[in-house]
């Protein structure tokens, strides 16, 4: 029984709008910097893993679910706020010897114990934009990734595309191939802010892209919006949410602007080209983000994390699957894959990348050899972005009490009023949820807990 141990089930605090922004900045992060992975990026070190980590000699169970990631870096214009590994003005060839690469990389991959008697589960193809693609690319690269990899049982195929990019044959070609899942990048309606954002399309693309995509039949179609844009004022806020809950997909993604030190804005700041005060603050893009997941409930949604509304049936097998433990197999430049114990990323930079390949070695940069109680964090804190926490679940998978091995953070959360507790685990409030990524850091490691995750 958690109460046994000296947890209660609900504590009774003020509102969550009368807690002082103050009493969270000093913890973690101090923003809502999306917390990707555990332990944080920053803590990955190139000697931590060998060219051929040690998991992917191994065999690993076949019961555990495998999904692989492709990274297509390739966009036609830098977004000021992306922090992504991503390269623009290539052409034709240097996309095609890029994906050459790749399919070389997965033969490499193929030949390790790790992979013996697995076929992937879910594919997920991001990046850049993986819409960057012609038509004729995609269908050669599929098609020369499947001797490889059997995609006969692909419980999902997500595809992220930029609305601009799209025409009736690349969706065609997609679909054909069994993507079953269409994640389109819209991130705003007003075509405005999305040219000061630095985006390359404009709001009759979306509108194109969607009536395409929904006339060729993707099971499901999820758009992303992003609140706090330059520009973004809350009537223009507004005006995003209402178009798409008219245009009516099957999920809504919302992520809330971040601005690391890699990004456009970042940097003009500190060249004082650009005031940053000019951008919405971290309670403005949260109180937009809870006006538009209402909004999307009052018109049938469900939340099914801190970021994503879905309807009716929609799934989300990739988020769900890498939250509860499955093995990723990123491959592409920068990609970060997850085997058994072990966390690792490509090389950063694609000549590097491109190198190793041809020299006929894994392209692994740098990783992270987990020990259990890791591993066990990893998952609490990737859970707790659904909201929740199973405790029987946990003492079933990982031997461990949640509310024992965690009720210092619990606690906290409940002190805060942030989450009720009983017997069955941890439920977090909304206004938790809704920014849940601050909150992560409270269940790290001390070691860990001390500077912000870097790409």
């Amino acid at each position: 029984m958690l109460s046994e141990l000296g947890i209660s089930r609900v504590v009774v605090v003020e509102p969550m709008d009368q807690i002082p922004e103050e009493a969270f900045a000093a913890d973690g992060y101090g923003g809502g910097y999306f917390v990707s992975n555990y332990p944080p990026f920053s803590h990955w070190t190139d000697d931590a893993v060998i060219s051929t980590p040690a998991s992917l000699q191994v065999s690993q169970p076949s019961t555990r679910p495998l999904g692989v990631y492709v990274h297509i870096p390739f966009c036609r214009k830098r977004c000021h706020f992306c922090y992504f590994r991503v390269y623009t003005g290539y052409n034709a060839q240097m996309v095609e010897d890029y994906l050459g690469s790749v399919v070389q990389e997965v033969a490499l991959l193929r030949e390790q114990p790790a992979l013996t008697n697995r076929t992937p589960d879910f594919l997920y193809f991001g990046g850049g934009t993986p819409s960057y693609l012609s038509a004729r690319q995609f269908d050669g690269f599929i098609g020369a990734l499947q001797p490889l990899l059997d995609l006969s049982s692909l419980k999902e195929f997500t595809f992220e595309c930029e609305p601009g990019t799209l025409n009736l044959d690349k969706l065609q070609a997609f679909r054909a191939a069994g993507v079953g899942r269409l994640s389109l990048g819209v991130e705003h309606f007003d075509s405005q802010i999305l040219e000061v954002n630095g985006r390359a399309h404009d709001h009759d693309d979306i509108y194109e892209a969607y009536e395409l995509a929904r006339k060729i039949g993707f099971p499901q179609i999820n758009i992303d919006l992003i609140s706090g844009l330059l520009g973004d004022t809350e009537e223009t806020w507004k005006d995003s949410v209402r178009r798409t809950v008219e245009l009516n997909p099957d999920s809504v993604t919302i992520y809330q602007l971040e601005l690391p030190y890699n990004t456009t804005f970042h940097r003009e700041s500190r060249e004082s080209e650009r005031d940053l005060a000019e951008l919405p603050d971290w309670p403005t893009k949260r109180r937009w983000t809870q006006a538009a997941f209402d909004q999307l409930e009052a018109a049938g949604y469900e939340l099914s994390s801190g970021y994503t509304a879905a309807r009716d049936a929609a799934t989300f097998v990739y988020r769900d699957s890498l939250w509860e433990g499955a093995d990723l197999l990123g491959v592409g430049v920068s990609a970060f894959s997850k085997m058994g114990d072990t966390h690792y990323q490509n090389d950063k930079h694609i000549d590097g990348y491109q190198t190793r390949i041809k020299a006929g070695v894994l392209p692994i940069m740098r990783g992270y050899v987990m020990n259990a109680d890791e591993q066990l964090i990893r998952q609490v804190v990737l859970q707790l972005k659904r909201g929740h926490l199973d405790r029987a679940a946990f003492l079933a998978g990982h031997g461990v009490d949640i509310g024992q091995r965690f009720a210092g953070p619990i606690k906290r959360l409940e002190r805060f009023g942030l989450a009720q507790v009983d017997d069955r685990g941890v439920q977090l409030s909304r206004q938790a949820l809704l920014q849940v990524d601050r909150l992560l850091p409270w269940f790290f490691r001390p070691e860990h807990n001390q500077d912000r995750q870097s790409d």
